[in-house]
C-alpha cells in the first residue's frame, strides 16, 4: 500500500517531479564531472610534469659550497669532488624506486673543440673552448634482479630537440648543440676533435666524434657538446665516475607535514614521513644508498607542480559545493511549490487517521526516490562530461568510479533531504480542518 501511494503521487503529478529530477540531474552531473576529474587530475598532472624535467639533483657531498638560486645549481661544472658511476643502480633499490622514472649522471668539463677533416687529418676551423657532457642515453642499467632499467637524460629531459639522432653509447658519436654547431659550422654526419687540455703533455691526443644530432634546448646544453659519459670519462680522464646525476621521480606535493624536517619527527612520524611519495622523502632515501651524495630538491619543478594541483582541486570544489548550492535550492522550492498545491490532500490524509510522522515519511520517500533517479542520470551525464573535458584537458579521459557513482547517489539523497526539510516540516504541521473548510 505504501508503494503504491509514493507511485501514484509520482504519476499523478509528472511536470513537478520532473523539474525536481531535472535539477538534481543538472547538479550532480556537475558533481560527478567535477569529482571525477578532481580525483584523476593529481595522477594526469604528475605525469605532465615529468615533461618539465628532473625534479632531484645529486652532486658530491665533498663539493664545493652551494651556490644555488631559484633551485638553479651554480657552481662551477669542472670544480669539487665526483661519485662512482658503479652505485647508481643502487637508486633502484629504495622503497619508492618504482616512483623513480629515469636518472641521467653528467660528466662535464671545458674541451677544445673544433671541425675534423678526416682526409688531411686536419683542423679545419680553428679550436674552441667548448662545454663537454658526458651521459646517458637510452642507457641500459643492470639490477639486482637480473632485470634491466633503461634511463638517460632523453628521458629526465624529454622536451629537449634532437634533428638526427642522439649518439650510440659505445661508438665515437656525439651530438651539438644548436650554438655550438653554428659556432663551429657542424653539420650531421661532420666530424668533430675533441681534446680536454693537459698541461703535463706536451702532445695533445685529438679524438674525433661524429655529429649525429644537432640539440636544441633552450638552455645552456645548445651551446655544448654532449656525448656518450664513457666516451667523456676516457677524454676528460675520469674512468667510472661522474659530477652531477639528475634524477626525475613521481612525487606526490608536498603539504605542511611533507615541508617538515625529519630530524626533528618521532619514529612514528618519520615512518610516515618515509612511507609518502613526497620529493624530500624520496631524496632522503636516495642519499641513503649513495654514499658520499648530496642530494636537493629542484624546487622550481616540485613547487609548481604542488601549487597548480593545489588551485585545479580548489577550484574543482568550489564548482561542486556551488553545484550542491544550486541543486538544494532548486529542490526547496519545488518542494515547496508541491506541498502547496497538496495541502488538501495531505489534510485529509491527517484527517483520516495518518499521524505527522506518516505523512513526513511518505512525503520523505518520495523525495528519495526522486534522488535516486536524479543522482543516477546526473552521474550518467556528468561522466560524459567528464570524459570530454578530461579528452580536451589531458588527453585521456577518466575511468569509471564506483567510489564517484556512491558520492554522487550520497550527495542526491543529503541535497533532496536539505532541501525539503523546511517544505516537509510545513506539511508535518498542518491542520487538517482549516483547510478542508477552504481556510
Amino acid at each position: 500500500m505504501f508503494a503504491r501511494l509514493i507511485t501514484d503521487s509520482v504519476t499523478r503529478r509528472p511536470r513537478r517531479k520532473m523539474l525536481t529530477v531535472a535539477a538534481l540531474a543538472l547538479g550532480m552531473a556537475v558533481v560527478t564531472a567535477a569529482l571525477s576529474v578532481a580525483l584523476d587530475v593529481g595522477d594526469r598532472l604528475a605525469a605532465e610534469f615529468t615533461s618539465l624535467g628532473a625534479n632531484l639533483v645529486v652532486t658530491p657531498q665533498a663539493d664545493s659550497l652551494p651556490l644555488e638560486i631559484g633551485g638553479v645549481d651554480y657552481r662551477p661544472a669542472n670544480s669539487g669532488a665526483y661519485l662512482p658511476e658503479s652505485d647508481l643502480p643502487k637508486i633502484k633499490s629504495v622503497f619508492w624506486h618504482n616512483n623513480i622514472i629515469a636518472f641521467a649522471p653528467e660528466l662535464q668539463f671545458l674541451a677544445h673543440t673544433g671541425k675534423w677533416d678526416n682526409s688531411k687529418r686536419e683542423l679545419l676551423v680553428d679550436s674552441f673552448e667548448t662545454p663537454l657532457i658526458g651521459t646517458w642515453v637510452n642507457h641500459s642499467v643492470p639490477l639486482s634482479d637480473a632485470k634491466a632499467f633503461i634511463s638517460g637524460i632523453d628521458k629526465t629531459n624529454s622536451w629537449w630537440r634532437v634533428k638526427g639522432r642522439w649518439f650510440i653509447e659505445g661508438e665515437r658519436e656525439c651530438v651539438v648543440g644548436a650554438k655550438a654547431a653554428q659556432r663551429l659550422h657542424l653539420q650531421i654526419g661532420d666530424q668533430i676533435s675533441v681534446n680536454f687540455p693537459d698541461p703535463s703533455k706536451m702532445v695533445q691526443m685529438y679524438v674525433s666524434l661524429r655529429v649525429t644530432g644537432i640539440l636544441s634546448t633552450g638552455g645552456d646544453e645548445d651551446g655544448a657538446l654532449l656525448t656518450s659519459l664513457s666516451q667523456a670519462q676516457a677524454i676528460g680522464r675520469q674512468p667510472g665516475l661522474y659530477r652531477k646525476l639528475y634524477v626525475l621521480a613521481l612525487t606526490k606535493p608536498e603539504d605542511a607535514f611533507g615541508h617538515r624536517d625529519p630530524k626533528t619527527m618521532n619514529a612514528d612520524e618519520f615512518e610516515r614521513w618515509s612511507c609518502s611519495p613526497y620529493v624530500s622523502s624520496i631524496a632522503y632515501s636516495i642519499q641513503q644508498v649513495l654514499p658520499g651524495s648530496d642530494v636537493r630538491v629542484i624546487h622550481r619543478i616540485a613547487d609548481s607542480e604542488g601549487q597548480i594541483l593545489t588551485r585545479v582541486r580548489s577550484l574543482l570544489w568550489l564548482v561542486t559545493l556551488a553545484a550542491l548550492l544550486a541543486a538544494a535550492l532548486a529542490v526547496g522550492a519545488s518542494s515547496a511549490a508541491s506541498v502547496i498545491e497538496r495541502r488538501s490532500e495531505l489534510a485529509l490524509m491527517k484527517a483520516l487517521g495518518a499521524g505527522s510522522g506518516m505523512v513526513g515519511f511518505l512525503l520523505a520517500a518520495e523525495h528519495l526516490l526522486l534522488a535516486f533517479v536524479g543522482g543516477t542520470l546526473g552521474y550518467a551525464i556528468g561522466y560524459i562530461l567528464a570524459r570530454i573535458v578530461g579528452t580536451k584537458i589531458f588527453g585521456v579521459p577518466p575511468l569509471p568510479s564506483f567510489l564517484v557513482l556512491s558520492v554522487v547517489l550520497g550527495l542526491a539523497i543529503l541535497v533532496t533531504l536539505l532541501g525539503s526539510a523546511l517544505p516537509l516540516r510545513r506539511a508535518t504541521r498542518c491542520e487538517p480542518a482549516p483547510i478542508l473548510r477552504g481556510e
